[in-house]
């Protein structure tokens, strides 16, 4: 069970379940560092409350060449420090939707009426460190978790971007994720990620039509399954 419930957070929940998308600040148009990055982060951190955006996923399946595409929206509310609450709402090709917090994740298929549930338990630890990579983080915790690099500029649906490249140092970690690269804007705000994974794999996340901190209800970041569902919950 344990190669089904890796499958469900990386393929589904946008990276490892969290995914993910990072806030940061941008460093200078010209010739920008990676301590300035840093800083910023710090700064984003500090007052980061949530986030709403749409979402466009891709996952690359390298064996076969073959990317599977969704879109949707997500919804971010951190509660407090070391508690952020995820959800996620898939629309094209198909409904799907996926909650994380409250140290669970849960994905739900309409179509079918079923679900899937992991209690993260002991992979907790693993989810947060990816959790590190947005969502209010500040330098020391992404510095803790992950070697950090500049990757040069590029341009993101025609915005100049910051790239940064991160390694983690967990192997619990890097068994899964060899590499991460962030696309920060020149406003302070990851316009897309990706992750690596093994065997020339990938989850490539790209996020529009930001809405920086605004009022989110409690129910707007949960996800209660209508009566009637077939739920699994994967060890």
């Amino acid at each position: 069970m344990r190669g089904k419930t890796s499958l469900f957070w990386l393929r589904n929940t946008v990276a490892v379940g969290v995914v993910a998308f990072a806030l940061a600040s941008a460093a200078p148009a010209a010739d920008p560092s990676l301590d300035s990055v840093l800083s910023h982060m710090d700064q984003a951190a500090a007052g980061f409350r949530g986030l709403t955006a749409d979402i466009r996923k891709v996952a690359h399946t390298d064996v076969v060449n073959v990317d599977d595409a969704q879109l949707g929206s997500i919804v971010v509310k951190r509660f407090k420090p070391g508690d952020t609450r995820i959800r996620i709402d898939f629309t094209s090709p198909g409904k799907q939707s996926v909650a994380i917090g409250g140290g669970r994740a849960v994905l739900y298929n309409p179509q079918s009426n079923e679900a899937q549930e992991v209690d993260l338990g002991k992979s907790r630890g693993l989810v947060d460190q990816f959790m590190l990579l947005g969502f209010g983080s500040n330098a020391a915790e992404l510095r803790s978790a992950y070697s950090v690099a500049m990757g040069g500029m590029d341009t993101i649906n025609g915005e100049k971007t910051t790239r940064l490249v991160l390694v983690p140092k967990a192997q619990e970690v890097l068994a899964r994720i060899k590499q991460c690269e962030l696309w920060v804007s020149d406003k302070g705000i990851t316009l897309q990620q990706k992750f690596h994974q093994t065997g020339g794999d990938y989850v490539l996340s790209s996020y529009t039509h930001m809405n920086l901190n605004p009022a989110i209800a409690d129910k707007d970041v949960r996800l209660d399954l209508p009566k009637g569902v077939k739920a699994t919950k994967l060890k």
